[in-house]
């Protein structure tokens, strides 16, 4: 724009100069996925069924609780964990992987690196399939799936990590859902989709 332009010109020109960067803007973004996406869909709801058993720790037996129904499984446990340190848990799903149950789990990469006492070696050792999954800022998930779907399917969430701190230290919760079909299903569905981009575990 020349040195004479009037105030009003270089208004105009400064709108322009605005818009324009605004379209180059929101091409970028669309460009990237981040402009334009649908809105996220409403999580299913599921119909309240089956059984719940709830722990609170310190002090009620949660690692007992797990132990028992890894020791009920016939078919499939499927794990995600974050840190897992506790022998016991673990001593558990090698039992369950040796009598000819199909046992996987998923960690979290960085604690995996992390944490010198973590358990996944031995799990590894004794035949259970260890995968990591470094595709988020935290593997964070809880959970087993046991025999999902099936009329003995059950869930164990909540905040408790597989450690010795979760049953002993920590203030935590967990909660087992048995005979919830439609709960299991979904439970299973999503350790599916993070097994997708997760890694084979090789320990030293």
């Amino acid at each position: 724009m020349s040195p004479g332009a009037s105030a009003p010109g270089r208004r105009g020109a400064q709108r322009a100069n605005a818009v324009g960067m605004l379209k180059r803007i929101a091409a970028a973004l669309l460009a990237l996925g981040l402009a334009g996406a649908a809105p996220a869909q409403e999580p299913a709801a599921v119909p309240a069924t089956g059984t719940l058993q709830a722990a609170f720790t310190p002090g009620d037996p949660a690692d007992r609780m797990i132990i028992e129904a890894i020791g009920r499984a016939r078919r499939e446990v499927l794990v995600q964990a974050y840190t897992f340190t506790h022998r016991k848990i673990a001593s558990a799903l090698i039992r369950a992987q040796q009598r000819g149950v199909t046992v996987r789990v998923v960690a979290d990469a960085q604690q995996a690196a992390n944490v010198p006492n973590s358990i996944l070696p031995a799990l590894t050792r004794g035949g259970v399939e260890v995968f990591l999954d470094a595709a988020h800022e935290a593997a964070h998930n809880k959970v087993m799936v046991i025999d999902a779907p099936g009329p003995d399917a059950a869930v164990i969430t909540g905040s408790y990590n597989f450690t010795y701190s979760a049953q002993s230290r920590n203030a935590e919760n967990l909660l087992l859902i048995r005979g919830n079909h439609a709960l299991a299903r979904a439970y299973r569905e999503d350790w599916l989709r993070h097994r997708e981009h997760a890694t084979p575990f090789a320990h030293p």
